[in-house]
């Protein structure tokens, strides 16, 4: 059944343009359509259409406890420009003093397990509230992002939270994100400026170098992202 409403909404959209099909599913799918920002160059791009067509979407960002001042001071920015209510969702206070209590504020540096413990009680938890009793999931990711996601298409059915995702800019470049956001105005973090790619918790994230893989800006003290990141670089060249 899944598998049928994916191929249909492929079929029904495939001659849309972005804007379109973002009206189209706002309509086809009422009141029940989300997106999920977290304020980077492709979130902005996509809060930027759904404000500018005043399009029925219910944008939502989360608050992890550990974001930089640059990402409020751009989500600050981006209510005040577009005047669009962004519904946040923070992490169960229990469950973050819990962790706190129980391994210290900087447990995610000492293994996999712990990054994933912090990351499932601070994102995890909060996205599943979010998207509870919503039928489709808008994202900003891009096929050229990570090579997991040269396969993902247009609309996929996200299994593990039971959403249709669609996925618009999935093939667009960061040079087509980056001319959008010049062309248009688009507030955007500071921190992009400064090597910044991909933006998520502070201690989690840091500035790539030119030629470093795009990923490598995550969880880099981390052996198994430093090693995966090795490899696909000596593998690209």
């Amino acid at each position: 059944m899944n598998s049928k409403i994916i191929n249909a909404l492929l079929e029904q959209t495939k001659d849309f343009s972005i804007e379109e099909t973002l009206s189209f599913i706002a309509n086809e799918y009422k009141d029940k359509v989300v997106f999920s920002t977290s304020f980077g160059q492709e979130d902005q791009v996509i809060t930027a259409l759904i404000a500018k067509n005043d399009l029925p979407i219910t944008i939502f960002t989360l608050d992890t406890g550990r974001l930089f001042q640059e990402t409020y001071d751009v989500f600050h920015k981006t209510v005040k420009k577009y005047k669009v209510a962004i519904q946040t969702y923070f992490p169960e206070a229990s469950q973050v003093e819990n962790l706190l209590n129980t391994k210290g504020p900087n447990s995610f540096y000492e293994s996999v397990e712990n990054r994933k413990e912090c990351c499932f009680i601070r994102k995890v938890v909060p996205l599943t509230k979010a998207l509870k009793g919503n039928s489709v999931w808008i994202t900003g990711l891009r096929a050229e992002q990570s090579e997991n996601r040269n396969d993902l298409n247009l609309f996929e059915y996200d299994e593990k939270f039971e959403i249709i995702k669609f996925n618009p800019l999935l093939k667009w470049t960061l040079e087509e994100v980056q001319k959008y956001i010049d062309d248009n105005n688009v507030p955007q973090n500071a921190l992009h400026k400064k090597g910044f790619v991909s933006i998520g918790c502070a201690p989690c994230t840091r500035a790539i170098a030119p030629g470093e893989d795009i990923r490598a800006g995550r969880w880099s003290w981390n052996p198994v992202i430093k090693n995966v990141v090795y490899i696909r670089s000596n593998f690209k060249s």
